[in-house]
């Protein structure tokens, strides 16, 4: 008898135990990427966030991670996308650019590329025909899924396929982006064989449209924007002539669906606003956060990257947008308070990679800075490698700061050896090469250790070339010296936001250097569930001490 009252209060234990582990896990997770946003736009707008907006919600009410860096190059969208959810890095998850070059066939393809799949909710098949898999490893969220026995609700969001693919992983309910085309929230036959009913309503709305007539006004007088550059300055990269990009921006006048098309809403702040709107419906009609199974909401703000481009960092556009932003957050938030219940949720915000100030305004403010024009430089490097090899056509791309060479062209290891140590020699030589690097033997390299890191990390010997250029800083590939670009080491375009909020999460702040690859190790301590198969980062310590 005693035997038996004690195995009852054991399983009563027990139970209890797991009624707590459940009662810990939040009902939903939301994680939040914001493209481009290098980490200092939280503290250089500061003062302009509204007082309760969503900026200085998370910062008051969450933990900061003050110093966490992108361990690995290049910092693009697709692989930083990737990073964040599987907790690894190019080298591991094979995601090695937004697109790269497969080396055993010297073909340059998409990320997201998958001809076996076909698209859902438009007739435009090349914005459909993307999956998630060329990605080699699991990610977080197909961990929440495996740990549940799929019983956990994945969604993703965001106006750039990339930015919800990735982030939503193999095993999600479903991933929707824009199709430039149309305006229409698509998806593809990976996830579904057709729309949901509420989608295609969305979609026959005419929203997009409706978006694409507001006119982009500054929020603020101009005069208040005394963070930017003056608003009529050469650093931004019109669309027709320097009037184009002069407020108020008219997208409706500058529409052409033969060339920018929707696109246009990727370079306006209703572009967030819109991905915002969507995200909240799929939360409605999924019903996520409804039940005790945790599910898992991705949101990629895509809009500030687009704009980041246009006009660089220092410009009166990125400014606004960020203010704008501010608010989308703001209502984003509010919703999940109502919808889901306030602290029932857990949400974390971070961004794929920063962005490099422009060139010229370095310049103008004696700072050394310049452009790379590397299909130019390719076509130089063909020619002088012509010369001496009798070969044209020897490296096929500089893509990602890397020289992929063409196979075919090249006869055994010998003249392979050769061309390497010629490349090198050519890259050596030019003063806007700070280093230049053999992947292969990357760890012989007599470089800074945090960059030779990022070089291992970065290099997966099937999609990434056998070269890699590191540039002096301020010089970036671009094909012109207006606006900006992103892809390197350096702290501007490698020092990212990392912000956890709600459920479980304590208020604070550190400076303790993190990793962009510890977000999901995190996730997966917090959440109490397997880490991503591929993941090499950890969990961040001061999340759990009370």
């Amino acid at each position: 008898m005693n035997y038996i009252k004690k195995l009852t209060v054991s399983l009563m234990l027990l139970m209890a135990v797991a009624c707590v582990y459940s009662q810990e896990r939040p009902k939903l997770v939301v994680g939040i990427v914001v493209d481009q946003m290098r980490w200092d736009y939280l503290y250089r707008y500061y003062d302009r966030y509204a007082a309760n907006g969503g900026f200085k919600r998370l910062m008051n009410n969450g933990f900061n991670c003050q110093n966490t860096m992108i361990n690995y190059i290049p910092s693009f969208t697709a692989v930083g996308h990737s990073s964040i959810y599987t907790g690894s890095v190019p080298s591991i998850h094979g995601i090695t650019g937004n697109s790269f070059v497969i080396q055993q066939t010297g073909a340059l393809v998409s990320a997201v590329r998958d001809d076996s799949v076909r698209a859902v909710g438009t007739d435009n098949q090349k914005a459909g025909q993307v999956s998630p898999k060329n990605l080699h490893t699991t990610t977080i969220t197909d961990e929440l899924e495996l740990a549940t026995n799929f019983r956990a609700k994945v969604v993703g969001v965001s106006l750039k396929d990339r930015g919800s693919i990735f982030p939503a992983g193999h095993c999600a309910d479903a991933a929707f982006w824009l199709d430039e085309k149309t305006g229409n929230w698509i998806t593809s036959s990976w996830y579904m064989d057709t729309l949901p009913k509420w989608v295609s309503a969305y979609n026959k709305s005419g929203a997009a449209r409706n978006y694409l007539e507001r006119t982009w006004n500054p929020l603020y007088p101009i005069r208040t924007y005394v963070q930017s550059a003056p608003a009529d300055n050469e650093y931004e990269n019109p669309y027709t002539d320097k009037a184009s990009v002069k407020f108020p921006i008219n997208f409706k006048k500058l529409f052409d669906s033969k060339k920018n098309g929707y696109g246009l809403l990727k370079e306006s702040p209703v572009g967030n606003t819109m991905t915002c709107e969507f995200a909240k419906m799929a939360v409605r009609n999924y019903r996520l956060g409804e039940d005790t199974i945790t599910d898992f909401l991705t949101i990629s703000f895509s809009a500030p990257d687009y704009v980041g481009h246009r006009y660089s960092p220092n410009s009166i556009k990125t400014e606004d947008i960020y203010l704008r932003l501010d608010a989308d957050l703001a209502s984003l938030m509010d919703f999940l308070d109502t919808q889901v219940g306030k602290d029932q949720y857990l949400l974390f915000i971070t961004a794929d990679h920063g962005g490099a100030q422009n060139v010229q305004f370095m310049r103008d403010n004696k700072l050394d800075a310049a452009p790379w024009f590397y299909d130019k430089l390719n076509d130089t490097l063909n020619a002088h490698l012509e010369k001496k090899f009798g070969k044209k056509n020897i490296v096929i791309t500089l893509e990602n700061y890397q020289v992929n060479l063409n196979y075919s062209v090249i006869k055994g290891d010998k003249e392979k050896t050769e061309i390497i140590d010629e490349c090198i020699d050519f890259f050596a030589r030019r003063p806007e090469v700070a280093y230049v690097v053999e992947n292969a033997k990357a760890y012989q390299a007599a470089i800074p250790a945090v960059i030779k890191e990022k070089i291992i990390n970065g290099y997966n010997r099937q999609r990434a070339g056998e070269i890699q250029i590191i540039l002096q800083p301020h010089y970036y590939s671009r094909s012109s010296w207006k606006g900006t670009t992103h892809g390197t080491w350096n702290p501007y375009d490698a020092h990212i936001p990392l912000i956890f909020y709600g459920k479980g999460i304590p208020k604070g702040q550190s400076v303790r250097e993190v990793y962009m690859t510890d977000i999901a190790p995190t996730l997966a301590a917090l959440l109490h569930i397997q880490m991503p198969s591929g993941c090499i980062g950890r969990p961040i310590e001061d999340l759990f001490k009370k």
